[in-house]
């Protein structure tokens, strides 16, 4: 058996792989050109913004419901005996900030 090309085959594979390399330097150009550059690291920045935004809002939802839990029972009523102290702490923080304000104003 003989594995002999003719001409017209060996024509035609020439042919072919001249259109595939073609294709591939076509290709190469796309990725290489500076919008494609510009385009593709403005994608990666998006979606890695996107990433951590998502994970923020996951740890900011994991914490309101932690201290929902802390000052709502599970029926939804309020537990003013955790709701009280804090109030008062923050109406404390709220007095001393102003007091300070005023003092450097002064």
């Amino acid at each position: 058996m003989s594995d002999a090309r003719t001409p017209a085959q060996i024509e035609a594979d020439i042919k072919h792989r001249r259109e595939r390399l073609a294709e591939t330097l076509d290709e190469i150009g796309v990725r290489v050109h500076p919008k494609t550059i510009v385009g593709d690291a403005k994608a990666k920045f998006v979606a890695g913004v996107d990433n951590s935004l998502g994970r923020a809002y996951v740890g900011a939802n994991r914490v309101v419901s932690g201290v929902r839990g802390r000052l709502v029972s599970e029926d939804g009523a309020p537990r003013l005996e955790r709701i009280v102290p804090v109030a008062l702490v923050v109406v404390g923080l709220v007095g001393l900030l102003a007091v300070s304000s005023r003092r450097r104003k002064g």
